[in-house]
Formats: structure tokens, C-alpha cells, sequence
């Protein structure tokens, strides 16, 4: 890993107030950074405003489909480092509705690497968050980086042409650029409780048995958020011209069905007498993916810091504190306290 110093460099992320956003920003704010987000819908339950970490960046308000607002960002706040993260990210939303997650993942792609090309005096690092559902469904698994992207649903489309907009804006601009692929992240602060670990996490909460809405073989990559955000980090560490245009798989390389992520996290919290309500109702979705991550290690020399296990327990630990919050905040409102 080169000798890298965060402090005092100016850092643009986009999607801040999401998972994984929230904890990118508040490790480079840990770390020194000057951080700009750009943000659209205010959301106080999101990690970042929980945190208290927003109080501690300056904030661009603006959409990803509007260009002058990512132009302004980076000209106004003369950014060096770029992390997009910024996204429609629920494959059954953009199932139902595609239109809107054709807009702000494609066209807010092409926006901000539009926007960094013509401020690459500036800019020396722009790192893409994509996903293994660019690579589509694959009868050879798990993925690794030589295969094609062959994004078949609204979703892995969207995440193909992010993949392959930033490869065009690097090749053909020598943008400094590289693209972060990973499986399902999981974490404290990811509130969209139709994903798998949250919302099973909440039924258990709750003593309820937990919704699959697939028939619960689906196989898949489970990422833990902290990881993630040290992977990004690495990327933009490592940014050379010998990496610049290309894309890196990064997992714990253990895929777990559905139910035995169910069953791990059931262990973890002690609820192995409730058992989930299977539905097998999943559409739109791929059955099985998994990543190789052998090129992430040999380099980036990244490996991920907690097992899944590890990062189920801090997540767990996560959720029973957010519940536990709006549990008082409930009863304080209830005898009218504040």
C-alpha cells in the first residue's frame, strides 16, 4: 500500500446520505479530508446525519441528472478526488419503474465524468462504484474482471453502462478512473428494509419471522459496508496509469444462499426458533453471483478487514441501537417530553 495522506485533500462523493456513502465520508473526515456531497433529499434517519458527521462537511445540493450542479461542485470546490457512489440502488424499484433509474444512474454517470473532464487540471482521481449485476447472469461464476459486462434487467443495465461510460471517459480522455465492483453491501444505516440483512434483522427485532422473496437458494457475495469504504479509499490510493480505466472485484470470496445468510444472521442475534416465510416470488433478478477478488489482492493488496461474521455482529449491534432509540424517542413524545 503507498504512503497516502488524506488531510486537506478536497474529495467530491456523490451519494453520500446512502450506505455506503455515509461511512466513505465519515472515514475520510476521520482521516483529514476537506469532503464535499452533494446531496438532493435530506433524510435524517441516514448514518450520515445520525453520525453528526454532515455537520462536518460542506454540502452541494443539486441531482445527478442536473450537469451544472456536479460542474459547479467540482469547479466551485476545486475537488481532486472523486467518489461516485451516487444511485438509484433497489433492483425491484427499478424493476416496477426503470425510466427513473435509467436517468440517475446513467445519465448522473455521464454528467460527472463530463464535468470531470473539463476540470482534469484538477482532478486526479475519480472512483466509479459499480457491481457485480454489471456483469449479468453467467453460467461461469465466480466473475472475474476479464468477463464481459452483459447487463440483462433495467438494474444490471444500469450498472453496465456505468461500468462501461467510465472505461469510454478513461480511455478516451485519460480521466484518471476506477470502478469498484462488489456484491451486496451490508451495514448499519442501510434503512431500505426490502434488502435481505435489514430487513430480516428487523423482524427478529421484532420477534416476526422474516420475508424471502425468493425461494431462498439465490446465491450471493455479502460485503461488509466497512470494508467497502476501505476498498474505495484503496483505489484512489493506488490511482496510477497502470490501473486508470479499470475494474476491481472486491469480496470475502464466501457466497451464502439466502437462507444460510438468514440462518448466520439468526445465530448471531440468537433467534434460531423463528423460522422465515419463504414466497418465492423474486422476479428480475439473477440466481447466483459471486466474485473473485484474486486481482484486488495481488494489485491493490486489499483483503477484507471482518469476516461476515464479524461485520453481521457490528451490525446487528447497529440496528438494536437505532431501535432502541426510536423506542425512547417514542415513549419521551408519548408523556410529552422532549
Amino acid at each position: 500500500m503507498p504512503t497516502y495522506d488524506w488531510h486537506s485533500k478536497r474529495v467530491f462523493v456523490t451519494g453520500a446520505t446512502g450506505l455506503v456513502g455515509a461511512w466513505l465520508v465519515k472515514e475520510l473526515v476521520r482521516q483529514g479530508a476537506y469532503c464535499v456531497v452533494l446531496m438532493h433529499d435530506c433524510d435524517p434517519q441516514s448514518e450520515l446525519i445520525r453520525s453528526g458527521t454532515l455537520d462536518e462537511v460542506t454540502v452541494v445540493n443539486g441531482a445527478l441528472e442536473n450537469f451544472n450542479s456536479l460542474e459547479r461542485a467540482i469547479n466551485e470546490q476545486e475537488i481532486q478526488t472523486v467518489f461516485h457512489l451516487g444511485a438509484q440502488p433497489i433492483v425491484s424499484v427499478a424493476h416496477r419503474n426503470p425510466l427513473p433509474t435509467f436517468e440517475t444512474n446513467i445519465r448522473g454517470t455521464y454528467n460527472l465524468l463530463e464535468a470531470c473532464r473539463i476540470h482534469n487540471s484538477m482532478v486526479k482521481s475519480v472512483i466509479i462504484a459499480s457491481s457485480d449485476k454489471a456483469y449479468g447472469e453467467s453460467a461461469i461464476l465466480p466473475y472475474t474482471e476479464d468477463m464481459p459486462l452483459a447487463g440483462k434487467h433495467p438494474y444490471e443495465v444500469t450498472k453496465s453502462c456505468t461500468d462501461l461510460i467510465a472505461q469510454s471517459y478513461a480511455h478516451t480522455y485519460n480521466l484518471p478512473i476506477a470502478i469498484a465492483r462488489c456484491g451486496n453491501i451490508f451495514g448499519g444505516g442501510d434503512l431500505n428494509w426490502s434488502r435481505i440483512i435489514p430487513g430480516v434483522i428487523r423482524s427478529f427485532l421484532r420477534g416476526e419471522s422474516p420475508i424471502i422473496r425468493s425461494d431462498g437458494t439465490y446465491i450471493r457475495d455479502y460485503i461488509y459496508v466497512e470494508d467497502v469504504a476501505l476498498a474505495y479509499l484503496t483505489l484512489a490510493e493506488w490511482m496510477t496509469s497502470k490501473i486508470a480505466g479499470q475494474g476491481f472485484n472486491f469480496s470475502p470470496e464466501r457466497p451464502l444462499t439466502v437462507l444460510e445468510l438468514t440462518n448466520m444472521i439468526a445465530k448471531v442475534m440468537r433467534t434460531e426458533n423463528i423460522k422465515p416465510t419463504i414466497l418465492n416470488q423474486a422476479c428480475g433478478e439473477i440466481k447466483s453471483q459471486y466474485l473473485d477478488s484474486t486481482k484486488a489482492l495481488e494489485q491493490l493488496d486489499w483483503k477484507p478487514k471482518f469476516t461476515i461474521e464479524a461485520g453481521l455482529e457490528k451490525t446487528v449491534e447497529w440496528y438494536r441501537d437505532f431501535f432502541s432509540k426510536q423506542t425512547n424517542q417514542s415513549t419521551m413524545q408519548l408523556y410529552g417530553r422532549k
